[in-house]
């Protein structure tokens, strides 16, 4: 099975996503959607920008590689009574079913940057963009102080090391990296540009339960609780985890947390 795929369908990413909606809805709020538009999310999970894109009157089209995903991005459609939203099977590395030029706008919030091979990710993303079109990707920052680059480097501090070839997706998280994918598929420079920009993650509840959520089902964090158990040393990162979300709750309400991230918003012009 595809290691990626595997991954993203390990735990229920939609556990996660309930945390994200606000943060998603505010984020497409300014990307100048108008009906009519024909978006694509890449990376799209549950819709968290997706479900947005739509109820502003995009034509969306939601790709993710995890069928458990795709099939609950479904439902909250229908659910939604949005029939201008349909979620599929996919993978960034390789968009063989979607046609060159097909979107106005190709969307991506901490989707496309897990997929392997990023610089096939970059070409599929410019090739299915109509000329004139707009690219958008919200990326993790690597040594971010805020809270999921921290999660990450946590986790991978438990997990063993990755396989030889691997390429960190938070190397989407710098710009010169990104400018040199984009490149490489046809973009000039002065057509890419980059603002830090900040997603809150959003609970009824304590941030240790929060802690719970991503330990049960967030594949990463579950992979590193995995390989703690077996050093015995789960205790460990549970506490490290625990320490991260108290110190960076936001939240003066009882029982609830709200917890900031810093990301890369990245945006190239086709």
């Amino acid at each position: 099975m595809n290691p990626n795929k595997a991954l993203w369908e390990k735990g229920d990413f939609t556990r996660i996503a309930e945390s994200m909606r606000e943060s998603g809805e505010a984020l497409v709020a300014k990307l100048g959607i108008t009906k009519g538009l024909d978006v694509l999310d890449l990376g799209c999970g549950d819709g968290t920008t997706a479900i947005p894109e739509a109820k502003f009157g995009a034509n969306v089209l939601g790709v993710d590689i995890a069928t458990n995903l795709v099939e609950a991005g479904n439902l909250r459609a229908k659910n939604e009574g949005l029939k201008n939203c349909t979620f599929q099977e996919g993978d960034a590395t390789d968009l063989q079913e979607l046609k060159d030029q097909s979107f106005d706008l190709v969307v991506s919030i901490f989707g496309a940057m897990f997929a392997p091979k990023p610089f096939d990710v970059a070409k599929e993303m410019v090739r299915v963009t109509r000329s004139g079109g707009r690219i958008v990707m919200g990326n993790w920052i690597p040594g971010d102080p805020t809270l999921v680059a921290q999660i990450l480097k946590i986790s991978s501090a438990y997990t063993p090391p990755p396989p030889e070839g691997f390429i960190s997706p938070m190397l989407w998280g710098i710009e010169e990296n990104v400018i040199e994918r984009f490149v490489n598929a046809g973009i000039i420079k002065e057509n890419i540009s980059f603002v830090k920009d900040t997603f809150t993650f959003r609970i009824s509840g304590n941030p240790s339960e929060l802690v719970n959520t991503f330990k049960t089902f967030y594949g990463p964090t579950m992979n590193a609780f995995e390989a703690a158990e077996k050093n015995g040393k789960a205790m460990e990162l549970q506490h490290e985890l625990e320490v991260l979300f108290n110190s960076q709750n936001k939240s003066t309400t009882a029982n609830t947390t709200s917890i900031p991230a810093t990301f890369l918003k990245v945006t190239v012009i086709r």
